[in-house]
């Protein structure tokens, strides 16, 4: 004998769906958990925030392509270039794995688990391009100086190797979850990953490094040049520093006092804003470049411009 029997949330603000339920289940339990819909409510709230940014992601592409294609056609083929391009790309197979997760009914945790170590690949390659845009600019405000350059590799590969390890560590000791809620689709690690916290402490670290590195050199040459280009060097680089450390410190809060879903759903945030500051800096900064004339102090070659002696 079957009833139908409508599900109902006291955390969280779910659709109402029908279910078909034996009497013998009805009389154990009339209804999920208050666990299970707080869960299930930070999934739909974490593909909502996906499909958020993918769409902003779209749109920012779009009102940026004629810009984009011009530097692609008529800029060199340079290291910067090259990390511009896959900062840039790599964010579509970024979402493409996320969504595909998130909407895709029935999921296996295992499968689950493939999937989401795909895509933390994709952010880990995205925010390696990023970060390694800024340090070769900071490296170019310091006149190419090899020491400045060894002090932030060292550091910036330390912090990384530190951060992809633990991340991954953390990763795989903790099993995804789905919930049970038909409708509900989509994975989650449960409240007690809180481990995650500690790759974005290292983050925020380097990121004060480096902001303290590029605010020496800002005072430096205030007083020294007035060329344009470098003073938007400067503003450039000191707000992408600000924004990742900000970002770094959402994520570690995140991680502490958040639970299911929420945990993790600022992670990928924290890489695409990155990601489209690094790539649409640069190219606001190759472009200005192409309309300004006047000899800069600082040795640009590293950045890639075309045009004038670093054609």
């Amino acid at each position: 004998m079957y009833v139908y029997i409508y599900g109902t949330s006291r955390r969280a603000s779910l659709v109402h769906k029908t279910c078909l339920l034996p009497l013998e289940s009805i009389m154990m339990e009339s209804e999920y958990s208050a666990d299970t819909f707080a869960a299930s409510g930070s999934l739909r709230t974490s593909t909502y925030i996906y499909t958020s940014m993918a769409t902003f992601w779209t749109y920012s592409y779009a009102c940026s392509l004629h810009e984009e294609w011009t530097f692609l056609l008529q800029s060199r083929w340079t290291k910067i270039k090259c990390l511009y391009i896959i900062a840039r790309y790599v964010p579509f197979l970024l979402f493409a794995g996320h969504l595909y997760m998130n909407f895709i009914p029935d999921e296996d945790p295992k499968k689950c688990h493939m999937i989401d170590n795909i895509c933390s690949c994709f952010s880990i390659i995205s925010i390696t391009c990023s970060e390694s845009i800024f340090v070769l600019r900071t490296y170019v405000l310091w006149n190419k100086n090899r020491f400045m350059l060894a002090a932030m590799l060292a550091a910036f590969l330390a912090a990384g190797a530190a951060s992809t390890g633990l991340f991954f560590a953390f990763l795989h000791a903790v099993p995804f979850e789905t919930s049970p809620i038909p409708g509900i689709t989509g994975c989650y690690q449960p409240s007690d990953s809180i481990g995650f916290y500690v790759p974005f402490i290292l983050s925020s670290v380097l990121q004060l490094g480096l902001i303290s590195v590029t605010l020496i050199r800002a005072l430096q040459t205030w007083q020294v040049s007035n060329n344009y280009l470098l003073a938007v060097l400067l503003k450039h680089n000191i707000f992408y520093y600000i924004c990742g450390f900000s970002c770094s410190m959402v994520n570690v809060l995140a991680s502490v006092f958040l639970q299911d879903a929420y945990k993790a759903m600022f992670q990928d945030f924290q890489f695409i804003i990155l990601g489209i500051l690094a790539t649409h800096m640069h190219l606001h900064l190759w472009h200005k470049d192409q309309h300004q004339h006047s000899s800069m102090l600082t040795p640009m070659s590293e950045m890639s411009y075309v045009g004038r002696s670093t054609a």
